[in-house]
């Protein structure tokens, strides 16, 4: 089971470092990061691995979802199934 993380935000020091912190906590292992800074504008797409988490998958959303907004970023985080049921034509 996988989950895709998206964050959007103005650019600052330590994101990626504070996002896979999250995932760390709770044993979502990073598979996969894209990232880019466009002039001042962060965007990254994170895709995780959420067999062995230790909590369920709504807590690191809600915790990601939470990290966003102190720092103020849109951060949004997507079971794969549902993401890929999304963007099928």
């Amino acid at each position: 089971m996988r989950a895709v993380i998206t964050v959007i935000g103005k650019d600052n020091v330590g994101i990626l470092h504070k996002v896979s912190g999250v995932c760390a906590k709770y044993e979502a292992n990073v598979l996969e990061v894209t990232q880019s800074v466009l002039q001042d504008m962060f965007a990254m797409i994170m895709m995780v691995d959420i067999t062995g988490m230790t909590t369920d998958f709504t807590q690191l959303s809600d915790e990601l979802g939470e990290l966003g907004k102190t720092l103020g970023l849109s951060i949004h985080t997507m079971h794969e199934d549902i993401f890929n049921a999304m963007h099928r034509i």
